[in-house]
Parts: C-alpha cells; structure tokens; sequence
C-alpha cells in the first residue's frame, strides 16, 4: 500500500517547501523534483495498489516506490536531528527549518546533504521512469484520475458466493432460527396500514447472509405471502441499468408476460418508472444481495411504490450505515446476522472435516478445537477449512497442527481456502488508502486481543495516518471517524461498549488478522516477534516491532542492529523479564521512533535512550514500576502522549511544561477493587504544578491533586487555560478551592467527562456557585460529601452517567435527576442517608443501568409504574433492605440483570427462586439473578 506512504511524504514537502524556509538553491531544486515525481504517481498508485496482486512486476514497482517514499522521510528527520539545536525548546517544525537553514554554514554538512538527496533523486528518476511505462501499458493517463479506473484481476478467482443458493436446508447448521427470525420481520410484524418496509440485514463477509435471506425467499409461506418477486445480485461494482432490466424481466417473466418493447435501449429513469408501473397494484417482496454503497440504493429506491400493500424489500450489506440508513425512511428494521455459537460452529465444522461420519475421532478432539477457534464463529471459514482438513489422514495429527500453526501461510497457498481469503479482502479492497493503512496496523496487536479503542485512536495519530480534513474536528475526533467507518465496514467488530453504545474496546476476526498480518509483512508495514512465530526472518529494514510473550527471540535479533535505524515505532505485549532486552534494544541507532509502548513491562526507571527520541510523539510506561520522571523529559519536545497510569509516579518535574504539544497526560494509580470498594482514598495522582495551565493543548488530564501547599487556589484557576480540555480528573480538592475550580469549569466549553474528588471523605464539594455548564459535558462523577445536589446538575441535558459517591445528602437525588433526558447510568454509593428512596412514574426515560451501593439507612425502594422502562441492570449492594425488593420491580420488564450484594439475609429468603420465596414473583421475570459476595478479598458470585 504505497499510496499512504507518498501522501505522508508529500505532506512533509510541503511544509518543507514553504516560503517561509530558506533552503539553499541546490537542495531546494531538487525536492521540488522529488515532490513533483511523486505526485505525478499518485494517480496510478491506487490502481497499481489493486493489481499487485496479478502482477508481479507491478508489485516490485510498488513496493520500490513504497521504500524510496519511506527512505525520503527519513533523510528528512535525521536531517532535523543532525542539525538540531543544542538547546531543545518548542520550536515547530517550520521554526526549526528557517532558523537552522539560515544559519548553515558547514560545507561538510552541506556536500553530505546534496549527496544523499542526489541518491534519493537517482531513485526516484528510476521509479518514475518505469512508471510512465505503467501508464502507456494500461492506457491511463499521467494525470488521470484512478476513481475512473477499473482494473480486473486476469488471475480468475472461484467466487463461491453463488453457492449460497444451491446449498440444500438440510445441510444448513443454525438456520432454523434465524431463518424464523428473519421471517417474522418480513410477514408476521406487517401492520394494519400495510406500508412499504426495508429489512436490511447485515454482517461482515462469510457469515452466510445470502444464504439465509435465499432460504427466506424460497420458503413456501413466505412466496404465497407477496404476489410480485425479484432477487437481485448487486455486488461492489453494479451496472443499476442492468440491474434493472434484470428485474423487469424477472417480474414479467413470472407472470409469462412479454417485457415491454425497447427495455435495452431505456435509460435508468424510464426503468424505474416501468418497474413503479407494474408494482403499483402489487404485493411484491424484491431482495438487492450484497450492497456496497448507499448511492446504489438511493439510485433506485423510488422505483418502488409505496401501496400499502405490506411489501417488504430486503437488503444484504456487510456496512452498519447502509442498513440503517435503508430501514430509517421506512421504519424497518436491521436484522444483525451474529457469528455462530461454539456449539453451532462444532456441528458444522464435523460435518465438513468428518463427512459420512459427522463425529470427530477423540484424539482430533483437542487440535480441532483450536482450529475451530481460528474459525471464529465464521461460517464461510469453517466450512472452507472443514473441506481442507477433510482431505488429511486422521492418523496424522501433525498436519493437523501444522495447518493450525501456520494457517496465515495456508491462506496465501492453499487453492482450497484462495476463495475464502479473496472474499474476506473484499472489504478491505474497497477502503481508501487511508483506513487500508489504519486497518494493517491492527496487526500490531496479538491474537485475540481486546483492544481499547481510545488507545487505538492515540497510535493512529501518533503514527501520522490520521489528517484533518473538516474545519473544527481535532485530530482524535478524525480518527474516532476511521475506527467507526471500520466498524461500519464490519472489519472490525466492538467487543464492550459503554451504556450509551460507544465502543470502549474493539478486536479483530482471527482470520482478517491473518490477512491483515500477511498483507502488513508484505508491504514492510509491521514486523511482529513472538514465540510462536518460529524462525520467521524480519525485513532489511524494519519500521514498527511488535514484540509478543518473548524475549529470547527479541535479544537475538539485535545482532543486526541496522535493520532497527529506520524504526518508528516499538511496542511491546505481555513480554516476560524485558529489563534486559529494553536497554538493548534501545541502545542502537533508534532515532526516528515515534511511539515507544513499554506496557507492564518490569521496568523501574525510564531508561535514558528513551529520553533522547527527539522525535517521539506517544510514550505509554502504563503498569510499569516506574517511580518517577528525570528532568530530561524535556527533550521530549514533539511528545503527545504521556501515559503513566498503573505506574508508581506521584511527582511530576517542573520541565514536562516544555512539552508544549502534549495532549493526553495520564498520571494516576488505582487501587485493588476490595480498596476501591471500602475506602474514600484507593488511588492517587500526581501533584499539581504551578503553571500547568501552560499546556495549552490538552486535552485529557487525569488525575491532578489540587491540596499541595498554599498554592492550591492558583493552580485550580489555572485549570481555566486548558480550554482543549475534554476529560479532567481531580483528587483532593480543599472545600475553599471549590467556587476557584466553578469558575476554571466555566470556561472549559470542550469539556466531556468530569471528575472531582474532595480531600476527605467528610470536606464538603463547594461546587455550587457554576453559573454556565459544559454543553456537552456527558460524564459527571463526584466523589465527597455535599450539602445539596448542585442546581446546575439539572442543565446538564448531554449527560449521560452520573456518580455520586459519599455525598451523605438528605433530598432523595432521583427526584433530582429524573428528567435529564439522556442519562443512562447512575452510581450512588454512600450517597443519601434517608430509609426510603422513590423513582416516581415517567422518569428515567433512558436510563439503563442502576446501582445503589452503602445506602446504609435505605430500607424501602420504591418504583412507580412507568418509571425507567428501558432499565436492563439494577444492583443493589451493601443495603439494609429488609422489608422487600423494590417495590415495583415487577414493572421493570426490559430488566436483564439483578446483582445483589450484602443484603440482609431476610429478603434474600424471600426471593430465593427455590424455595419460591413470597417476593419470588416479583422477579421471575429477570433472567439473571446473581448474589456477590467477597471471600478472602475476591469478588466471588452465585447464581440465585
């Protein structure tokens, strides 16, 4: 993928290339030349990009541009640091240029500067050349544009999607259900005004949605349901004419009449009007398989009348924004087509290893599970691997496991699973050239890794993939875009969200990583060392390190040290005793790193290489045993992110204000869950500094003690600068300090998530006096005694999740709270001291989560009908409620979950579903009823 590469390059250039820098004559001639060659290629690139794969001669000269680009950036950051002022200070990049360009005098530097950028040149002279060839060979013109252009793979790939529509029912695992489900949304949920609906279902590539939707189609009930039927198969690159025309005739034909006369000469507008004609005084159902774009929808979605007749139209789409968008205008529904179960994945997995027996042989039992767990639920996966291992011996156990150990290599050379890796590439084919290299770099993590998706956006930004585009978006909320337009793709799926559905954490299908990974060595993206990974050679020159669970590998490896003078970026997962590989590594020539991610390694001080990455942007030490900074952080000029959760640091040195880009500082340790259970204190930060309102660009500060000294007052109204502010966090706040850190919240018009902690459990939160709140301030946690509910809480119409915890107030807090129109969570621990608490009817409209913790003095909970009709979890833990549950709990029908935890032992008697106890009834409803309790300081739980 060289595309990315040249528009990172050509972004350099540019700003080298301003006015405002002086470069000398000689120089400056030839990176206009360099720029010039490499903008003329752009055009072809993304072409080139999608034929590399048929051509081995076009991805020799892809991957020649990709290295020359790379080698060019380069030059040009070793350049900075060969003439970098001793002194470091916070000069921008364009600063630094004019100031060192103009005072260059050495004619040593200057020959050896012209020499290397003559090389550069002579390569990128060669690339050109042939790439003038390139374009004379496909007829594609120098400054042509590549949307335009469609390049076919000549190597001829078996698509087996077609299939899906002869595969017999019987042979089906799982269907039954689905296909009912399916079923109820297309005939039983008509309503009596019979309109139009779009039933989109939706899934990313292999989960079987043709399929299932084709099982649908042809069932009997449902054809006689509707008089009219059309199936239509779209794919990425549609003809809608053609489509069209196609579904004249298939109407027509199906009630043995002529298609009228001149249909191939009509054009797109005069074939929707014959198909809107004849469906007029029809029930029809019409299905458009496999839609790639929205555009295609819009482009014919009129042709269809809306006759009240109860026609459904059904869409199949691997992108969440097509199905949505579909089903809005109509009020339809999507339909989310999930990976199978363990148990589905089994059966069809020995149906198709095992054929004629169906049974797995026991001592295939273990290494097929593995295999099975590859699979990842997928359907289209288990049954193209099922069909390779049906051809192996079964007395050969270590075929077996040679497939498992090396199915990305299979993937690549195996006939029998090419098709099932060209249909999985498909989405990825279909990515612009930006989010093809967001996408690779998932490789970077280990197999089934959780990843968190704030950490995700930090790296791609660090990394310099992420580019603003639109007026007023920051950087994180461009990459925030990328990582949901790849959700939306189905590339890569959410693995937790929060309570108002954000993803928290995303991971990847193992089998996308495989092609991902395999995709990422080739195009010299990612390098990954691990132990399972054997003896696989890394490239001459290797740009990001991934090291996984080893080190051993790792310490060999660096006999070469040259292969690391180009690295970016190093990071590190779950590697055992790394105090004696970090130093080694670190001691070569790694000037260019950029992100350096040393998570929980056993490090105990910053080692001092790191302290001279001149370039690093992104420095996580989080759960390392770090205890503090030295004074040297300062060189750290360009850093943007500081992550030092989980560390032992306490104290910040007064240089971390050099690091005028610093946008995300992390500083604070939690402690264990009994500790933040039972006690005001579990954690801490770090000590405010006087002048941190100076760092001007951040945009997330967590957690900063404000009682050191008499100069607690300042540094709270110091807090008022940091208007980039979207999340801060605040420990020991001095009740005199609170009206000073009203009036710095004031002005914090970015800010998203508060959170305030008082310096004892008894000082009183004086936060009162705030006479304009954050718009869009969705997080609020407030932590210490208050003597009311401050009024400006009411305001808050963004929030989302509120936590109050030892606030110790007398007025019920949900009388409060119940008509914020978005609130979704609500945490009070410790928080009211009356013995009854009442969520009256018609509040809560969104709410979802509820937990009521160290109520010591409640003993009645009372919910009126109508009241929180949408909450799913309610916990209840360390109350004395004696008398009841809840009373009205009974109401609460979308109730899932009811964790109880220190409860008096009579209302546990009269709930128990076992002795049918006199409360049972009332939550018979509720699927999960879980009892906590702690046992030698571990959280255990049972099942009522």
């Amino acid at each position: 993928m060289a595309e990315g590469a040249v528009f990172f390059l050509l972004d350099k250039l540019a700003t080298l290339l301003q006015e405002e820098v002086k470069l000398f004559s000689e120089v400056r001639k030839e990176v206009v030349y360099i720029r010039a060659e490499f903008e003329s290629m752009t055009a072809f690139l993304r072409v080139a990009d999608s034929m590399e794969e048929s051509d081995p001669e076009i991805k020799i000269w892809v991957k020649q541009v990709r290295e020359v680009a790379h080698d060019t950036e380069d030059f040009l950051d070793v350049f900075m640091l060969r003439l970098m002022p001793r002194r470091h200070d916070e000069n921008r990049y364009l600063v630094f240029f004019r100031k060192t360009f103009r005072s260059l005098k050495s004619v040593k530097v200057r020959l050896q500067i012209a020499s290397e950028i003559q090389s550069i040149k002579s390569r990128v002279r060669d690339v050109a050349d042939r790439h003038h060839r390139y374009c004379r060979k496909f007829d594609i013109s120098k400054g042509g544009s590549s949307s335009t252009t469609h390049v076919v793979n000549n190597n001829k790939w078996y698509d087996s999607r077609g299939d899906a529509l002869l595969v017999p029912e019987a042979e089906l695992v799982g269907i039954d259900k689905r296909k009912q489900e399916l079923i109820r949304l297309l005939v039983d949920q008509a309503d009596d005004s019979g309109v139009l609906k779009v039933v989109s279902v939706v899934g990313m590539g292999g989960l079987g949605k043709t399929t299932l939707v084709k099982k649908v189609y042809d069932d009997a009930a449902v054809k006689k349901q509707f008089e009219s039927h059309a199936w239509l198969a779209v794919s990425e690159s549609p003809k809608m004419v053609e489509l069209l025309r196609a579904m004249i005739q298939q109407l027509f034909g199906e009630i043995k009449r002529s298609v009228p006369q001149g249909l191939r000469k009509m054009d797109i507008n005069r074939l929707k009007l014959v198909i809107n004609e004849f469906l007029q005084q029809r029930r029809y159902l019409v299905v458009f398989d496999d839609i790639w774009s929205i555009h295609d929808w819009e482009a014919v979605k009129y042709a269809f009348p809306n006759n009240n007749s109860g026609s459904r139209i059904v869409l199949t789409t691997r992108f969440g924004d097509i199905a949505s968008t579909s089903c809005k205008a109509t009020g339809g529904n999507v339909y989310h087509l999930h990976q199978f179960s363990p148990e589905e994945s089994w059966i069809l997995f020995c149906r198709k290893a095992f054929p004629g027996d169906t049974n797995c042989p026991p001592h295939l039992e273990e290494i097929s599970e593995s295999i099975l767990k590859r699979c990842g639920g997928l359907p289209l996966a288990i049954v193209a691997i099922g069909g390779v291992l049906a051809t192996k011996s079964h007395c050969r156990i270590d075929d077996w496991d040679m497939l498992n150990r090396s199915l990305g290599g299979e993937l690549q050379g195996n006939n029998k699973l090419q098709s099932m890796k060209n249909i999985l590439s498909l989405s990825y084919n279909d990515l612009p050239w930006y989010l093809k290299i967001c996408f690779l770099y998932l490789s970077i993590f280990p197999e089934d890794h959780d990843i968190e998706c704030m950490r995700l956006i930090r790296l791609w930004t660090a990394e310099g993939f992420v580019q603003i585009r639109e007026a007023g978006k920051t950087i994180e909320e461009v990459a925030e875009g990328y990582l949901y337009e790849l959700l939306n793709r189905s590339l890569i799926q959410v693995a937790e969200t929060s309570v108002d559905g954000r993803a928290r954490t995303c991971r990847i299908h193992d089998l996308l990583r495989e092609i991902a990974t395999s995709k990422s060595r080739d195009q010299n993206i990612v390098a990954i060392l691990a132990s399972e990974a054997g003896n696989t050679p890394l490239p001459d020159k290797v740009r990001r390190l991934s090291i996984h669970n080893t080190t051993n590998t790792l310490v060999n490896s660096m006999q070469q040290i040259e292969q690391f003078s180009q690295l970016r970026s190093m990071l590190m997962f779950g590697v055992v005793d790394p105090l004696s590989s970090t130093p080694t590594l670190l001691s070569g020539n790694l000037k260019l790193l950029k992100v350096l991610d040393l998570r929980d390694a056993s490090l105990e001080t910053v080692p001092d290489e790191v302290l001279k990455l001149f370039h690093l942007k992104y420095l996580s030490l989080r759960g390392t045993k770090v205890k503090m900074l030295p004074k040297s952080i300062r060189n750290l000029v360009n850093l943007g992110t500081l992550d030092l959760k989980n560390t032992f640091v306490t104290v910040l040195p007064i240089e971390i204000l050099k690091l005028q880009r610093l946008r995300h500082l992390l500083v604070y340790r939690y402690g264990t869950l009994m500790e933040r259970y039972q006690q005001f204190h579990s954690g801490n930060g770090f000590e405010a500094l006087k002048g941190i309102g100076g760092l001007s660009s951040l945009q997330k500060l967590f957690y900063v003690e404000a009682s050191h000294g008499d100069g607690g007052s300042a540094i709270v109204s110091e807090l008022g600068k940091l208007t980039q502010l979207k999340r801060l966090g605040i420990l020991k706040l001095r009740r005199e300090d609170g009206k000073g850190l009203c009036s710095s919240i004031e002005k914090l018009s970015n800010l998203r998530s508060l959170e305030v902690t008082s310096i004892e459990e008894d000082e009183i939160l004086d936060i009162q006096s705030l006479s304009s709140t954050p718009r869009f301030l969705r997080g609020l946690y407030l932590r210490g005694r208050l003597d009311k509910l401050p009024n400006w809480i009411l305001s808050l119409h963004n929030l989302v999740k509120v936590r109050l915890e030892w606030s110790k107030l007398r007025d019920d807090p949900m009388q409060s709270l119940k008509d914020l129109p978005n609130l979704m969570e609500i945490f009070l621990k410790d928080a009211y001291e009356r013995e009854e608490l009442c969520i009256k009817a018609g509040g809560f409209q969104r709410l979802k989560t509820l937990y009521l913790i160290k109520l010591k003095g409640l003993r009645w909970v009372r919910v009126e009908e109508g009241a929180m009709p949408l909450l799913e979890t309610l916990g209840i833990k360390d109350c004395e409620l004696v008398e009841e549950v809840p009373s009205g709990i009974e109401h609460l029908t979308k109730l899932q979950s009811l964790q109880l935890l220190d409860v008096h032992h009579e209302l546990l008697e009269k709930v128990d579903r076992n002795k049918r106890g006199a409360d049972y009834w009332k939550i018979a409803h509720i699927p999960q009823v879980n009892i906590f309790y702690f046992q030698n300081g571990c959280l255990m739980v049972r099942n009522l």
